[in-house]
């Protein structure tokens, strides 16, 4: 629910995610995964180059890894996780659709 990549489950326990492993431990724990990930999602799009591409900005996963992103990300991270993130100086947005700039 960070980067909003699209991933299987197994493949987050398996090898964490590609964006977000440096900031929560996802790899070979089931219950992090599970907490920290959504299978619901709305809308797809594939990032190919996240240095050129509008969408990319549009949907702030500029500088992630190349694959596949959900447009909307339904669910939000435990306040436990935020309140880790903003102790790591990361500012948790919403994938939802309620942040607001």
């Amino acid at each position: 629910m960070i980067c909003g990549i699209v991933l299987p489950f197994r493949e987050f326990v398996r090898n964490g995610c590609p964006n977000c492993e440096s900031l929560i431990n996802f790899r070979a724990d089931d219950g992090m995964v599970q907490d920290c990930t959504s299978p619901s999602f709305e809308g797809q799009v594939a990032l190919c180059d996240n240095e050129n591409s509008w969408v990319a900005r549009w949907l702030r996963i500029d500088g992630f890894q190349n694959g596949i992103y959900a447009v909307k990300v339904n669910g939000k991270l435990p306040q436990e996780i935020v309140e880790d993130l903003r102790a790591k100086g990361v500012e948790y947005r919403p994938r939802d659709g309620s942040a607001q700039d």
